[in-house]
């Protein structure tokens, strides 16, 4: 029901906002041959700029939202807002100086530069609009690939500066709003709102939050070569009510690391004293976690996530890991609960040496009376986890609940294999192990 009313809720504010358009004349427009594309090139700017701050608010950490849709569907709703707030506010810019252009009756380049010059906030919007693209194509999945997560995360704060270089413009030229004061006070107080909400839940959040719990770096553990479990101490911290399988944000606030900020999930069960993560060095920064003094002050942003025992609607689970996505799944196998025979994991990896945390998976085991399956292999073997394979290694897989942490590709493959073993989608769970 939450999820139907925020979604309700939602679509009345696109709803005011077509309502706004239509009250400066966008109907009228339309019957005036050369000015519907004009009218069309304004609902698209509206609609563009309502989705941008949806987009923002997606991820703004709010914890209702997290807690009710679970990460991966935000990201996942985030990404299809950035791609047609992107794709209504370029036919805006289109649609407008192509409208414009046969409703003066001049040439498109002599029209251009009328819009430059005689309105205001046009360049600014312009400006904002090639950021937000730079913004979107950078997520694009054959750059993403490419790019440090450092690099990736730092483009994305420019879609903050895009969407306000744009909103002077929307004011001072919109029809909408110009001569309107009451839909000039709605329209500003979606971004004041907006902006309350990231200030909030963003920065303010986690700041008093890590200050008050006065986290702290208690030990750094080197459990495999580029393997490093590092652990964090503070005070009351069952008040964060943290779940396993949930993930924060941290940032280790070192001379030359303050200003980086990374997801990492917690690969042991929270137990009120410490929390655990445990990061493998894929780059720069997860290598450098190992030479972290203890000592060293914590921000922590959340927790978040779907990714619990809250979402088990059978007695038995599989939980089914790739790689480094093992570390939800161990602190799963720790904390869910379930009799001997209740729980399987299989752990996906490419050679023995990939293995993480092994001798805490063989030790949980062995005292929860789950099964552990490690399935090594080249990744280009279609025969692991196929469906055949799935079922081999748990017979009764269609009647359990089946979480899965991994690689996007990885996941992907599994969720497909899930499906064709008879797993409805509503007894899958995921959380895939990417930015």
């Amino acid at each position: 029901m939450a999820g139907w009313g925020l979604g309700v809720l939602a679509a009345a504010n696109g709803g005011v906002v077509v309502w706004l358009w239509l009250r400066s004349g966008g109907i009228t427009d339309i019957g005036h041959g050369a000015t519907l594309v004009t009218a069309a090139g304004r609902i698209a700017g509206l609609l563009g700029a309502y989705l941008a701050l949806l987009e923002l608010l997606l991820l703004a950490r709010l914890p209702a939202l997290e807690r009710l849709l679970g990460f991966d569907r935000l990201t996942t709703w985030h990404r299809w807002c950035g791609t047609t707030c992107l794709a209504l506010l370029g036919a805006h810019a289109i649609l407008i100086t192509a409208g414009y252009t046969l409703g003066d009756g001049i040439s498109l380049r002599a029209e251009i530069g009328r819009l430059i010059s005689g309105y205001p906030g046009v360049i600014t919007a312009v400006a904002g609009l090639v950021v937000l693209a730079a913004v979107g194509l950078s997520s694009a999945p054959c750059l993403r690939r490419r790019l440090r997560y450092e690099t990736w995360y730092f483009v994305h704060l420019y879609a903050y500066l895009a969407i306000a270089l744009a909103f002077s413009h929307q004011l001072a030229t919109g029809t909408a709003f110009v001569g309107r004061p009451g839909a000039r006070a709605y329209w500003i107080a979606l971004y004041v709102a907006t902006l309350g909400v990231l200030v909030v839940y963003r920065l303010g959040v986690p700041l008093v939050r890590s200050l008050h719990h006065r986290l702290r770096v208690a030990s750094v553990i080197e459990e495999a070569p580029r393997v490093t479990s590092i652990e964090i101490e503070g005070v009351g911290l069952d008040r964060l009510k943290a779940r396993a399988g949930q993930f924060f944000t941290w940032r280790f606030l070192t001379r030359d690391r303050w200003w980086e900020a990374h997801p990492f999930s917690l690969s042991a069960a929270p137990d009120g004293r410490r929390l655990r993560i445990t990061v493998k060095g894929l780059g720069d920064y997860t290598a450098a976690l190992r030479a972290i003094p203890p000592g060293t002050r914590v921000i922590a942003e959340g927790p978040f996530g779907a990714f619990t025992a809250a979402a088990r609607r059978r007695p038995r689970v599989a939980l089914i890991a790739g790689g480094v996505g093992i570390t939800p799944i161990r602190a799963l196998l720790e904390e869910m609960p379930g009799a001997p025979g209740d729980i399987t994991v299989v752990y996906r990896a490419t050679r023995p040496e990939d293995l993480i945390l092994r001798a805490e998976l063989d030790e949980l085991a062995g005292r929860r009376g789950a099964e552990v399956h490690y399935v090594l292999g080249d990744d280009r073997d279609r025969a692991l986890l196929s469906p055949e394979h799935l079922q081999q290694l748990v017979p009764d897989i269609a009647a359990r609940d089946v979480y899965v942490c991994g690689p996007p590709a990885m996941t992907e493959a599994t969720r497909a294999s899930l499906g064709r073993s008879g797993v409805s989608r509503r007894h899958i769970v995921t959380e895939r192990f990417a930015y």
